[in-house]
């Protein structure tokens, strides 16, 4: 054995039984209130920009338009997320009288698309307001 090693005994174990003792553990106020969500942090604003259409065609490319003006600003942009579409159906006779059994359906379908902006500075918020987009396209903006 060297200098710098020594040796590590062991202690000894005694063979009894041995008796435990029930140590108590203070109790913790478990609180009912869920964290708070990320968008209210301190500082922190979000712009939650909604986007429906009937044509995903005109939709997409508002889309595209609403983030090139926001990144042109140097805005900080998660998206565009696509929700899901809602599908809106009709059934309809197609005669009152004598084919009375027979009918149509028709289906309006509306698309969806989320954009969140972080922090938007006044210089982005104005360029979105300034924003002219084709008729057909409705837009939902909302500040977390």
């Amino acid at each position: 054995m060297t200098t710098t090693e020594t040796k590590i005994k062991k202690p000894k174990v005694a063979k009894t039984a041995t008796t435990v003792k029930a140590v108590k553990v203070p109790k913790t106020k478990v609180s009912a209130k869920k964290d708070k969500p990320v968008s209210k942090e301190e500082g922190r604003v979000i712009l939650r920009i909604r986007v429906r259409a009937y044509e995903s065609k005109i939709l997409d490319s508002s889309v595209k338009q609403i983030m090139d003006t926001a990144m042109r600003h140097d805005a900080t942009i998660v998206g565009p997320v696509p929700l899901p579409t809602e599908i809106k159906k009709y059934t309809v006779n197609r005669s009152a009288f004598i084919y009375k059994n027979t009918r149509e359906q028709f289906e309006i379908r509306v698309h969806k698309r989320l954009i969140d902006i972080i922090n938007p500075n006044a210089k982005t918020i104005e360029a979105l307001t300034n924003l002219s987009l084709p008729s057909g396209v409705d837009i939902d903006v909302k500040m977390l």
